[in-house]
This record gives structure tokens, C-alpha cells and sequence, in this order.
């Protein structure tokens, strides 16, 4: 069980890397983490996967919020690409965690690989992600894409705890938005999920409420341990991201979700 804790300890160190650079809050590195860290600890896998979406989400409030801290101080957020499209990421988002309470385990992980291939094949085939010329000047999201759009953003993040960042980063991009700021503000944009989110999975299941460190569906000690590794990470490597050349910065970001879509098949999703 100790060896567990500091695996999730480790992993978190990861999710605070993958926050900064990627916009992520740590949701795509931490699902398959907690699912497969639920299930090597013995427990039940009958919710393994609600518990690592509802874990996920909690420990995203902490990290997306203390990134966009850290990027505002930097002055990477532009306020016409957050608002009002954060207000309508709050109502997807309460949406798309109550369906997630609701649906099963099994179609919640297939849900989580379908999402990740989509994202990955659209990132790969359409024109303007992996590069942006230095030359485009970056344009205004549309009304469409602030309303309707948020309103699916947040339902998809909320209900499989990934936070916006695999919506509003491709989004932000093909507006001519380097990777930098692009991800940058996928963080403000996660906030929202993440807290809405959190409330709904610590009010689900209250047959969990029972089981020591658990508030609904989340893993309090797994939630800490991830933290643990988040935090110190996000303060360290906050200033590196501007290093990153853009093109790496963006065909490292379809890298990554490559890497998750083959560690959720290989544990049988």
C-alpha cells in the first residue's frame, strides 16, 4: 500500500507538469492512474473508473486553479478568449457530471478512449494545431463558439474529468494562438469544470460516505498524494513553458495523449 501511495506521489509530479505545459490539470494523467491504482489496491473494480474520474476533478481544482494564477502573474491570460465562455463551460459542466453519476462504469472508460482518439485523430487531419504561421494574427472566438461551444466543452470534461483542455486548446489554436498561451488559458477554462465537478462526485454514492477517506466518489488519500507531487512541480516549471518551441510544444501534446489512449487499452478498457 506504501508503494502505491508513492507511485500516486510520483504520478502527481507528473500531473503538475503536464498542467502547466498542457493545460491538462492533470486529468489525463491521472485518470488511468487512479484506475489502475483503485484496482492494485484491491477495492472493487465496479466503480474504479467513477472514482478516477471523481478523483481526477478534485484534484484539478487545486492544480488548474494555482496554474492560471501562476500564468496571469505571467500575463498569459487574455480575458475576450475566458469570458463569457467560462460562464458556459460552468452549465455544460453541471450537466456532464450528473450523466456521468449515471452512467456505468464499463461505458464511462469506453467514453474516456473514444474522446482520446477523436481528439488525437482531429489534432493529426485538420489544418492550423501542429502549426500556426508566425504570421496569423490571432482571431476572436465566435459567438457560436462561446456559447454553444462551452456548453459542450464543459459537459465532456465534467463528465470523464479531464478538465476543457483537450476542447479549448485545438479551439484557441486554429485561432492562431501559440501553444504557450493556447494552453495557458485551457487552465481558467478548467476551473469551473473541476469545481462543479468535485461537488457533484462528493454527493454520489453515499453508500461510499461510509468507507474510510472516501467522500463520494473521490479518494481522499489518493487525491493528497497526487497533490503532493502537483504542487511542488506547478512552482518549479511554471516559467518553462515559454522555452518551448511551438511546434514541440504541440506535437508533444498530441504525444502525450497517444501515450494515455495506449495505457488505458493496455489495461483492458
Amino acid at each position: 500500500m506504501l508503494t502505491s501511495y508513492l507511485l500516486l506521489l510520483l504520478f502527481g509530479c507528473l500531473t503538475g507538469l503536464t498542467t502547466v505545459l498542457f493545460g491538462f490539470g492533470g486529468g489525463f494523467v491521472t485518470v488511468p492512474v487512479v484506475y489502475g491504482f483503485w484496482n492494485v489496491t484491491a477495492h472493487s473494480d465496479a466503480d474504479a473508473m467513477h472514482v478516477a474520474v471523481a478523483t481526477s476533478t478534485a484534484v484539478m481544482v487545486v492544480n488548474s486553479f494555482l496554474a492560471t494564477l501562476a500564468q496571469w502573474r505571467q500575463g498569459r491570460i487574455r480575458r475576450e478568449y475566458i469570458w463569457p465562455m467560462a460562464a458556459f463551460v460552468l452549465v455544460g459542466a453541471v450537466a456532464g457530471s450528473l450523466a456521468a453519476t449515471r452512467i456505468g462504469d464499463s461505458a464511462l472508460r469506453v467514453l474516456f478512449a473514444a474522446y482520446l482518439l477523436v481528439t488525437i485523430a482531429d489534432s493529426l487531419l485538420r489544418k492550423g494545431f501542429l502549426s500556426v504561421p508566425r504570421t496569423r494574427k490571432p482571431r476572436p472566438l465566435s459567438r457560436p463558439a462561446k456559447t454553444l461551444g462551452g456548453v459542450a466543452i464543459g459537459s465532456v470534461a465534467a463528465c470523464l474529468g479531464v478538465g476543457g483542455s483537450v476542447m479549448t486548446v485545438p479551439l484557441l489554436r486554429r485561432r492562431g494562438l501559440p501553444m504557450a498561451e493556447a494552453t495557458a488559458m485551457a487552465n481558467p477554462l478548467s476551473v469551473p469544470v473541476a469545481v462543479v465537478g468535485t461537488i457533484v462526485y462528493a454527493l454520489a454514492a453515499p453508500a461510499l460516505h461510509a468507507q474510510a477517506g472516501r467522500l463520494g466518489y473521490i479518494d481522499l488519500p489518493a487525491c493528497a498524494a497526487l497533490l503532493g507531487g502537483s504542487l511542488p512541480t506547478i512552482a518549479l516549471v511554471r516559467r518553462a513553458v515559454a522555452r518551448v518551441p511551438d511546434r514541440v510544444h504541440s506535437v508533444a501534446y498530441v504525444t502525450l495523449l497517444v501515450t494515455v489512449l495506449f495505457v488505458m487499452l493496455g489495461m483492458g478498457i
